[in-house]
């Protein structure tokens, strides 16, 4: 006969495994983008290093915009924000120089899936002459943490890249969390590159001269994305671009601590969007996530830009660090004096325009060169 002390006992082991499973689900956000943000973490006292004059006056004018902070905000309400795009806008105006895209380049906008989301916008030289050689293809993903931003936040890179490689780029929309969780954005990305490769000679692309890019999360989508096509026997990319991506899950990384309070991206947010994006917290530990912890061997030469104030500056350096250690040709810069999303700032910024002439002339030289077989 069991006695009640240990029936209460048992009673309260299952009481407490409950507990801890409904804790557990509770990790994460529910679906809806008008879900609660998560509890703020610690608050640190830690300053970032100083901007670049130029960096600065994008952050000053970013602030001018009124916008709340992210990690305090629903994703429905970060998503009406200003961007840092918008404060790049701001000194462009004050500067005279035009905010209009540049009309040299034409967009398409094509779906490659059903869900409205699943769209991309197909960039092409205006000026390129009908039966032409093939032109190049790179495939580019947005940033935004998989749960803000769009390709229209994400309009300069892709612009500039297909006018100054006399390319076709094609940035991808995908499913934004918390309506559609990892690894939704992945799938996406995958899914997308693979009609890229069906598509581009009826755009007058050459499917064999294929790069993927990217910044932030979009810079963690081309690294998985070439790990993808190596894996399923695809046409793997000529050449990565990553630019300052997600791609090492600890949170005790020096970025972390050096550039807590960074603007536009501090650590909060990194937290904010895990809320968000991950189904469980065990998702960080997914290499498609932890990308220093993935097989990256037999990768493509690789460019990795970083910001120097940014809390996902580490995360480009231990990526490189793996990427070497797997035989990957790797070249990784950190840009001083500059913040995250400075990549697409290239008017205003001057560390913007040596990052994007880098990126360019190592897609160059990965278009040129002879495939590998």
């Amino acid at each position: 006969m069991v006695s009640v002390s240990k029936l209460s006992l048992r009673a309260g082991i299952v009481a407490a495994a409950a507990l801890t499973a409904s804790a557990g689900a509770l990790a994460q956000s529910p679906s809806s983008p008008s879900a609660p943000p998560p509890a703020a973490p610690p608050a640190s006292a830690t300053q970032p290093p100083k901007a670049a004059p130029d960096m600065q006056m994008v952050l000053d004018a970013l602030a001018g915009l009124g916008g709340k902070p992210i990690e305090s905000l629903t994703p429905a309400e970060a998503r009406m924000q200003p961007s840092a795009t918008d404060g790049a806008k701001a000194v462009m105006a004050k500067k005279g120089i035009s905010t209009a895209p540049d009309s040299t380049v034409t967009t398409q906008d094509l779906p490659y899936g059903a869900d409205p989301k699943q769209f991309a916008r197909v960039y092409r030289p205006a000026a390129a002459p009908v039966g032409r050689k093939p032109m190049p293809v790179i495939v580019y993903y947005h940033g935004g943490g998989w749960v803000i931003a769009d390709v229209d936040t994400y309009d300069a890179a892709p612009r500039a890249m297909a006018k100054a490689l006399n390319a076709i780029v094609v940035s991808v929309e995908y499913r934004h969390a918390p309506e559609f969780k990892f690894p939704a954005q992945h799938d996406d990305a995958s899914a997308a590159y693979r009609w890229t490769l069906q598509q581009a000679a009826s755009w007058g692309g050459d499917p064999e001269k294929i790069a993927v890019a990217g910044e932030s999360a979009g810079g963690n989508l081309a690294v998985a994305t070439a790990v993808y096509a190596r894996d399923n026997g695809l046409t793997v990319p000529r050449h990565i671009v990553s630019v300052y991506p997600i791609a090492n899950s600890s949170m005790t990384l020096p970025s972390r601590r050096d550039s807590v309070n960074a603007k536009p991206l501090n650590a909060a947010m990194l937290k904010w969007f895990g809320y968000y994006y991950q189904v469980s917290p065990a998702d960080a530990q997914d290499p498609r996530l932890n990308l220093v912890a993935a097989n990256l061997r037999g990768l493509p030469p690789t460019t990795i830009i970083n910001a120097q104030i940014d809390p996902l500056r580490s995360d480009g350096e231990t990526l490189a660090t793996a990427m070497r250690a797997a035989g990957v040709k790797v070249e990784q810069k950190t840009y001083p004096g500059v913040t995250h999303e400075f990549f697409g700032m290239a008017k205003v910024v001057r560390g913007a325009k040596d990052a994007n002439d880098l990126a360019v002339a190592r897609l160059k030289a990965a278009f040129a060169a002879p495939a590998h077989r």
